[in-house]
């Protein structure tokens, strides 16, 4: 348990931001999931600046790599030129 006020108000600010990333995390992880399964080019450009977007903020905020983010933008960037 802690025994200052300082680490019990980061405690509930872990918490909280835990909480705020892994909402957020998820989200993005459905969108690529989505992007990926679509066969129509016109919806899959329609959604990968969203989706690019979406990636981009997560590695701002440091929830993902931004290492990662470009490789899965990159990825999902093939997919949809593939797309006929």
């Amino acid at each position: 348990m802690a025994n200052h006020k300082s680490a019990e108000k980061r405690i509930r600010q872990t918490k909280v931001r835990r909480l705020s990333n892994r909402y957020v995390a998820r989200t993005t992880r459905n969108s690529v999931r989505k992007l990926r399964a679509t066969t129509s080019k016109e919806e899959a450009q329609k959604m990968y600046p969203e989706v690019c977007s979406m990636l981009d903020k997560l590695a701002k905020k440091n929830v993902i790599h931004q290492n990662k983010a470009n490789n899965l933008k990159s990825k999902l960037a093939l997919h949809v030129n593939k797309l006929a």
